[in-house]
């Protein structure tokens, strides 16, 4: 029942209910804090029911009676069972409208919007009795009244008790997920079955799988959760954001669905906020890389690149720069789609193209606030680079991607969505391309001698190896057998010196822009991860997985 108790006695003493004696007499003999309305029906002058007739006629709704009802299995389908717990209503019928729907509250408006937007579709209501919709819940979810909840909270231990076997079954998921460290999660509709995989350090593992018969469910509690997702519409793809609380940590996942031959498939990206505390040496620096690295971060003005293909960790290092420079006298923006991490002291821009916050327009205005340093997300058009590019050029720092293979390659990139070469040459201070390859566990790594084939692969000889410390992983219970944990980046640095901007001017090949950034002391992506190998941190089979593009 809703607190619109003077409404409800007005509403009964029209109605011919109950009298205004009756009323009084029961404000009278009413205990401190209790309701007018219960004493009326504990006192038998009005019925229970009798209120919700009246009630549901006043708000032109049917008055039902569950108890004679037989409701479909398909019916109850359509509204999740956190849906239908939470909210404390039934599904009864397809109708004309849309879906009939019986609550026990005729004036929760709040409850006909919420559940109306959650199972996207048009809502019919009726009324029943509180009684009769809590043995509907029984009969047809299998589940007792509990305090409305429904949200992922995962603590220390475990996953907190929850009443809906759904519910507990996701909340598991997520937290399996986080105690293996995945960075994303997916659930794949196959004919048969519904197979659950989480990437760890960039590679896929097969979990156990759930049902076949709990997709449809599974699905439809994540999208939930999202508090942005139509559980109705299967047949476009959706994108949604999910915060977990895990303990003391805070996670945000991002979700995406497509719809498959089989059902929607699901990934689920895992942005942990402990990623941005990461400093220079736990990105993979090594000692030389990460003082020339330090050296770019002073720089008042032009622009820094970070270049590699999806899933090489740019973000990450560009997060990291942020929070190295992040000093109260400095003021920082950024533009991304979307937005991975929320970052204390620095105002972070989220393009929305639908209402025509595009990467120029958010640029455009943000250069109006007056910024020291600024990120963006990912130059993808002219239109971006030349407002990088201008920004650069008149006193502001400026961070972001490109998605090529290698460092020199950025210059080509640049010059191929439009920018004159000499406004490439005059703004870009340096290029850095990185991969990420596993970092060794430290708990089960053991000396390691390098095969021929091996050692062909890196292009060492076996003379190199006299002050190596080669590892590698047998596995244990920390890495979960793997011999992994964790993962490093391997970089190549290359700064743009006054020859350089005149190469670049002069309308140099990538492979003459390479030859000098070698001649300046530019490593490789293999040769870093050389290093790497010959320090113990990874192994050469992941350099060179990583660099293949890179052996030649």
């Amino acid at each position: 029942m809703t607190n619109n108790e003077d409404y409800i006695i007005e509403l009964l003493q029209d109605t011919c209910l109950v009298t205004k004696a009756q009323i009084e007499e029961a404000k009278t003999s009413a205990k401190p804090g209790q309701s007018i309305v219960e004493v009326l029906i504990s006192k038998e002058i009005v019925s229970r029911v009798d209120v919700l007739r009246a009630l549901a006629a006043h708000a032109s709704m049917e008055y039902v009676d569950l108890a004679q009802m037989a409701i479909s299995q398909e019916v109850i389908d359509i509204v999740p069972v956190d849906v239908a717990r939470r909210y404390k209503v039934i599904p009864i019928a397809h109708v004309e409208m849309g879906l009939m729907m019986a609550t026990s509250d005729p004036l929760n408006f709040d409850t006909f919007d919420a559940v109306t937007h959650m199972i996207g579709r048009d809502v019919e209501w009726v009324c029943a009795a509180p009684d009769q919709i809590q043995a509907a819940l029984q009969k047809y979810y299998g589940i007792e009244e509990t305090a409305p909840g429904g949200d992922v909270l995962i603590g220390e231990g475990g996953a907190e008790e929850a009443d809906a076997p759904i519910i507990k079954l996701v909340t598991m998921l997520l937290l399996e997920a986080y105690k293996m460290r995945a960075s994303d999660i997916h659930l794949e509709p196959l004919e048969k079955s519904f197979r659950v995989r989480f990437r760890v350090d960039g590679v896929l593992h097969e979990m156990q799988s759930p049902p076949k018969k709990l997709q449809h469910a599974i699905v439809s509690r994540l999208k939930i959760m999202t508090g942005s997702m139509s559980i109705a519409e299967k047949r476009l793809p959706q994108d949604g954001r999910i915060q977990v609380k895990i303990g003391k940590s805070q996670l945000d996942l991002r979700v995406s669905t497509i719809p498959t031959n089989h059902g929607e498939s699901v990934v689920m990206r895992i942005l942990d906020k402990t990623g941005l505390q990461l400093g220079l040496p736990q990105l993979g620096f090594l000692s030389d890389d990460q003082a020339t690295f330090e050296q770019l971060l002073q720089l008042p003005d032009g622009i820094i690149l970070v270049t590699g293909p999806t899933g090489s960790g740019k973000s990450t290092t560009l997060y990291a720069c942020l929070n190295y420079i992040n000093r109260p006298d400095r003021k920082i923006i950024t533009v991304e789609d979307p937005v991975e991490y929320q970052m204390n002291g620095i105002n972070q821009v989220q393009v929305n193209a639908d209402v025509g916050m595009t990467f120029p327009m958010a640029l455009r205005s943000m250069l109006r606030q007056a910024p020291n340093i600024i990120m963006i997300g990912e130059i993808r058009d002219m239109e971006t680079a030349s407002i990088a590019i201008n920004a650069s050029l008149t006193g502001h720092l400026v961070f972001s991607t490109l998605h090529t293979n290698d460092a020199p390659s950025a210059v080509a990139r640049l010059v191929d969505i439009g920018v004159q070469r000499f406004l490439v040459s005059s703004a870009v201070r340096a290029i850095v391309a990185q991969r990420l390859v596993r970092r060794l566990c430290p708990k089960c790594k053991v000396p390691h001698e390098l095969t021929d084939a091996e050692l062909r692969g890196l292009r060492l000889e076996r003379s190199q190896l006299e002050s190596a410390t080669v590892m590698k992983g047998v596995g244990c219970d920390a890495c979960r057998k793997l011999g992994y944990k964790g993962r490093l980046g391997i970089f190549e640095i290359f700064l743009i010196d006054d020859e350089v901007r005149h190469m670049i001017n002069e309308g140099a090949s990538t492979v003459e822009l390479r030859r000098r950034a070698r001649e300046l002391g530019m490593r490789t992506l293999r040769e870093d991860g050389v290093r790497k190998v010959l320090s113990g941190m990874t192994t050469a089979e992941e350099v060179i997985s990583a660099t293949m593009s890179d052996a030649n």
